[in-house]
């Protein structure tokens, strides 16, 4: 579909912001996790109004740009003309989530086969790999209360996330949450290994868990990885490998 550009309509930084946000969904694509047009990543844009920015519900996630992108204020109204709707489940969640926390910049939420089978599981994500220690420092949980099209479950999930940034939507999906589109991304790449080695891992034999003392300094670990970069220390070459395949996203 012919989207008109929006480079040189926005500001700079709403375009890039764009840029890196229409890279996130074409990423998630290219490794797998996306489903159909069912799942969402939103940004925040900067500024006190609250609005963000969100995919054009019906567009596959390799052909989202940075100009079909729709911006949306925090009751779901869209803000700029797009022949798509927004998905009211997607807002629902992801304006909860942006509503309750200012560091959340970005919000990224699958329906991967590892994702959900593992939020099916009772033991949740076990302590089982090096990944899975990451997640397990910021973890949180949120019940299952069917298609997340309710305004009245909004507070218990906000309630249920607190300060983490990884969500274990039971019988559902994974969410997580950065201060920036690279760090949403980032904790999406742990979170989903994660779960793809538990289940495999839950095929073999018995398993051997991380001792609680290695978890309890986990936090410093992480800081050390990425040189206190977080995700933006991966997030060039990622995009240098996006680029390398279709830059097309930066329309």
């Amino acid at each position: 579909m012919d989207i008109p550009s929006l480079q040189g309509r926005v500001s700079a930084e709403e375009w890039q912001l764009r840029c890196d946000l229409a890279a996130a969904y074409r990423l998630v694509a290219l490794h797998g996790w996306s489903d159909l047009v069912f799942t969402h990543i939103s940004a925040r844009l900067p500024g006190p109004e609250h609005q963000f920015l969100i995919n054009p519900y019906g567009m596959m996630f390799e052909e989202i740009t940075a100009s079909s992108l729709i911006r949306v204020d925090q009751d779901g109204n869209k803000l700029q003309d797009s022949p798509f709707p927004v998905n009211p489940a997607g807002f629902t969640i992801h304006s909860a989530v942006h509503a309750a926390r200012d560091d959340a910049r970005c919000v990224l939420h699958t329906h991967t086969r590892a994702g959900v089978a593992v939020a099916a599981q009772k033991c949740g994500i076990l302590p089982i790999s090096q990944q899975s220690t990451f997640v397990l420092a910021s973890l949180a949980y949120h019940d299952y209360e069917g298609v997340a099209f309710r305004a009245e479950e909004k507070p218990r999930l906000q309630a249920d996330l607190g300060r983490k940034h990884f969500l274990c939507l039971r019988n559902h999906g994974l969410l997580t949450v950065g201060q920036s589109v690279a760090d949403a991304f980032l904790n999406m790449y742990l979170f989903e290994t994660t779960c793809q080695i538990q289940i495999s891992a839950q095929a073999g034999g018995a398993l051997h868990q991380v001792p609680q003392a290695i978890l309890d300094g986990v936090m410093e670990s992480i800081r050390v990885q990425t040189g206190g970069a977080g995700g933006q220390f991966v997030w060039p070459a990622l995009l240098r490998k996006l680029d390398r395949v279709d830059t097309s996203y930066r329309t």
